[in-house]
C-alpha cells in the first residue's frame, strides 16, 4: 500500500509538472483581468492576402474576433522583447484554436452564443515567448476580457504534450476571467480555502503537492481568487486526469495522505461551484464542452 500511495504522489508531481512548467519559478503567466482597457477595433482592413481572407472570413466575419500575427508594437510592452510568429505556422496554430477552443463551445447546448457574447475581440500571436527584462518569460495575457494573447506560436506542435497543454491552459484559463469579470466569482468562492492564498509574489515558492493539500490545482491558482478560478476551469476543460489527481480520494494510511484527501475535499467544492456558476450565468454545461475537447486529445 506504502508502494501504491508513493506511486500515486509521484505521478502526480510528474503529471502536473509537464503541465505546470509555465509556473516555474522564471516564468510566469501575466493576467491582467483588472486592468480596463478600451475594446480594439474589431474590423481588419480589406486584403488580397489568402492568410488575412481566412482570417477574415473565419474569425472576423463569424465571431468578431480579428487575429493579429504581424508584429505590431502596441501589443508588446517597450521593455519586452519578442520574434513574431512564422508565416507557416500561423495557419495552423488558427487550425488549432479552432478545433480546441471555438468547435468545443459550438458544439453543445447554448454555446454558439455564450462563444459569440464572450470571445474577446483580439487574439494576438507571437512566435516566442515574451522575454522581460527582469530576466523572466511570459508565455500568456489576457487584457480585461479584451484580448489574449498567445505565445510560442513557432513551436506549435500537437505531439508535444507540454506545448499542447501549455497552450491549452492558457486559452481556457484567460478565458475564464472573462466570466468573472462579468459575473463576479461563484457565491462563498473565498470561503471554500480562505487559508491556503499566498500572493502574486510568493505562489511559487509551493510544489504541486503542497498547493494540493491546500485544495488547489496548482501553485499559481494560490495567488489570488481569480487565479483560482481561472485556474480550476481550466484544469477541469483539458486536463486528461483531472478526475484522478484532483477529485478521487486515495485511500490512506499516512498523515501525507489524509492531507492530500483534505485538499481534494476543498477541490470537489470548487468543482461543483464552477459547474454551477456557468451553469446558472451562461447556460452552459461545461462538462459537455470538457468532453468534446478530451474527445479531440484523445
Amino acid at each position: 500500500m506504502k508502494k501504491t500511495m508513493e506511486r500515486l504522489v509521484n505521478k502526480i508531481s510528474r503529471i502536473i509538472g509537464r503541465i505546470m512548467i509555465l509556473f516555474a519559478v522564471l516564468i510566469a503567466t501575466s493576467c491582467y483581468d483588472d486592468e480596463k482597457i478600451s475594446s480594439p477595433v474589431k474590423q481588419v482592413p480589406p486584403s488580397d492576402d489568402p492568410l488575412d481572407q481566412l482570417i477574415q472570413e473565419e474569425f472576423v466575419d463569424k465571431f468578431g474576433v480579428a487575429v493579429r500575427y504581424k508584429f505590431v508594437d502596441r501589443y508588446v510592452e517597450p521593455n519586452k522583447r519578442v520574434t513574431p510568429p512564422k508565416r507557416e505556422l500561423v495557419e495552423p496554430m488558427l487550425d488549432f484554436l479552432t478545433t480546441f477552443w471555438i468547435e468545443p463551445y459550438l458544439g453543445v447546448q447554448n454555446g454558439r452564443r455564450f462563444f459569440q457574447d464572450h470571445v474577446p475581440a483580439e487574439v494576438i500571436f507571437i512566435g516566442s515567448p515574451i522575454f522581460n527584462d527582469d530576466g523572466t518569460i511570459t508565455l500568456g495575457t489576457a487584457d480585461a476580457g479584451a484580448r489574449i494573447t498567445l505565445t510560442e506560436v513557432n513551436a506549435i506542435d500537437l505531439e508535444n504534450e507540454t506545448w499542447l497543454f501549455r497552450q491549452l491552459n492558457t486559452i481556457y484559463h484567460e478565458f475564464a476571467h472573462i466570466i468573472h469579470q462579468r459575473y463576479n466569482l461563484p457565491t462563498n468562492w473565498q470561503q471554500i480555502s480562505p487559508d491556503g492564498y499566498t500572493s502574486i509574489g510568493s505562489w511559487y515558492t509551493l510544489n504541486d503537492i503542497e498547493a494540493l493539500e491546500r485544495g488547489f490545482v496548482s501553485p499559481y491558482a494560490t495567488s489570488t481568487y481569480n487565479e483560482d478560478f481561472a485556474e480550476m476551469v481550466a484544469f477541469i476543460m483539458f486536463h486528461p486526469e483531472f478526475y484522478e489527481i484532483f477529485i478521487e480520494n486515495e485511500t490512506c494510511t499516512t498523515e501525507d495522505c489524509n492531507r492530500r484527501n483534505a485538499g481534494r475535499e476543498m477541490i470537489r467544492q470548487k468543482y461543483n461551484a464552477v459547474l454551477s456558476h456557468y451553469t446558472q450565468v451562461t447556460g452552459v454545461d461545461l462538462l459537455a464542452v470538457r468532453a468534446l475537447i478530451q474527445d479531440q486529445l484523445n
